[in-house]
């Protein structure tokens, strides 16, 4: 099966795991459960060693943090994951949603008429039989599932579960508007969002050993897609200007607040205003920046509860800048707070300061200043090493040209040219759908 991903899964080695190019140090976190732990969450966040782009230290959270003497540490010291395995293991790893798929007969069940044609073309294969009752599926078979998606009950013995979802540089539109996406991840063993179970992504970021052509590699790719201000759906809008104020500015990005990686990745934070409230007492004298979801903003999902009194607890709500502007606009001293909103990692790659409340994926590995840090994440990594996972390595990527598996640097090519040719954003016969989609 041609996926386009060879180059990538070969650069992985038994090398040891360089520090980021960009110097950034590591937190030394302490772990508890991902359900509410026994151990008192620390109070007050020893200084948070500078980023790449010269950010200060954050001091009185309620968050837990580095000391200097682990930063020092590991400033100057190579670190290999305790017991990590060896490198065929992972090219079994990294290869076995390609195994699964391309050998017996492979099952979908809870995908809608739009997703099967794509499920189709993501996984390369066009006999995939979709079905309804767990009868269908044979002992030993494979079965699709989207998302955290709740097989049928009573499936036989062996069936092995293969979950998708949406990658992280995904399209130009929403996927809620039926914008058809470049990018979908397909994990054998669960999915990142859901901080309960392990997935792919989190056992080859706890466990992988990337080696330096890799890092390098996603540096370069991390580094272009800061520069052309990409996101997860690239949205047309209005410019942002920073407020001229000496204060430092939070951004809080808002999630639809029935998405499953709230109910799968949170543990005392699950809504908006309550994130809202949190900053506002974490941070009483930052300029608060409260940014609804896009799928909000849209109509084409409900609001929040309460969500319509944010400025209670804000200095300003933006509706209609894009993320990427609004991070690509920030200084040193500011910084993101999130439940577990992707917003977190795009703020990662522009070296700003994140901080986080819930348990998303690139949370617990040093680069984030967590509440409720995880405790099978007990390994630091560089940010480099988190890109070439989550963005090199994670997602399958297709082209919009050829309709075939293409690597990640022509999915960001392809991005880039799919954007400029839609400058004006949403086309007026999507924007005439909305009200249907948001009923669906």
């Amino acid at each position: 099966m041609a996926c386009g991903r060879s180059d990538a899964l070969v650069a992985i080695t038994l090398a040891d795991h360089h520090p980021s190019p960009r110097g950034r140090g590591s937190h030394n976190m302490q772990n508890t459960s991902p359900c509410r732990s026994d151990a008192p969450v620390a109070k007050g966040l020893a200084d948070h060693h500078p980023s790449p782009r010269g950010r200060g230290s954050h001091k009185g959270s309620p968050l837990v943090g580095a000391t200097p003497s682990s930063r020092k540490a590991s400033q100057t010291t190579t670190h290999r994951p305790e017991g990590g395995a060896p490198a065929n293991q992972f090219f079994q790893l990294l290869d076995s949603r390609d195994i699964d798929l391309a050998r017996g007969p492979v099952f979908a069940h809870g995908f809608s008429w739009r997703k099967r044609a794509l499920l189709r073309q993501f996984t390369q294969r066009h006999d995939l039989v979709f079905v309804r009752h767990a009868a269908q599926v044979p002992e030993g078979a494979t079965l699709l599932l989207w998302g955290a998606a709740v097989g049928p009950a009573g499936l036989g013995t062996g069936v092995k579960v293969v979950r998708l979802e949406d990658g992280f540089l995904r399209s130009v539109g929403l996927g809620a508007d039926l914008t058809r996406p470049m990018s979908w991840v397909i994990d054998p063993l669960g999915i990142y969002f859901d901080a309960r179970q392990p997935s792919a992504l989190e056992r080859m970021l706890q466990n992988a050993v990337f080696s330096p052509d890799l890092l390098e590699r996603a540096a370069h790719f991390r580094q272009l897609v800061v520069a052309a201000g990409l996101s997860k759906y690239n949205l047309a809008a209005a410019p942002w200007s920073r407020p001229d104020t000496s204060k430092p500015v939070v951004l809080v990005p808002g999630q639809v607040e029935t998405d499953a990686s709230i109910a799968t990745g949170t543990l005392d934070i699950k809504t908006n205003m309550a994130l809202l409230q949190a900053v506002r007492q974490a941070r009483p004298d930052a300029w608060v920046v409260y940014k609804p979801h896009p799928d909000v903003v849209a109509g084409l999902r409900q609001a929040g509860a309460q969500e319509a009194q944010a400025m209670l607890w804000c200095n300003e709500v933006v509706l209609q800048a894009s993320m990427s502007q609004l991070l690509d606009a920030l200084n040193p001293q500011d910084e993101v707070h999130v439940m577990t909103s992707l917003t977190g990692f795009e703020a990662l790659l522009r070296g700003i300061p994140v901080v986080c409340y819930g348990q998303p994926f690139y949370a617990g590995w040093g680069l984030t200043l967590d509440r409720y840090p995880h405790p099978r994440r007990t390994r630091r990594l560089s940010l480099d090493g988190l890109v070439a996972a989550a963005l090199l390595l994670y997602p399958v990527y297709v082209s919009r040209v050829s309709g075939q598996r293409c690597s990640p640097e022509q999915a960001l090519q392809e991005l880039l040219a799919w954007r400029a040719q839609s400058p004006g954003g949403v086309v007026w016969w999507r924007r005439w759908l909305r009200p249907l989609l948001a009923r669906a």
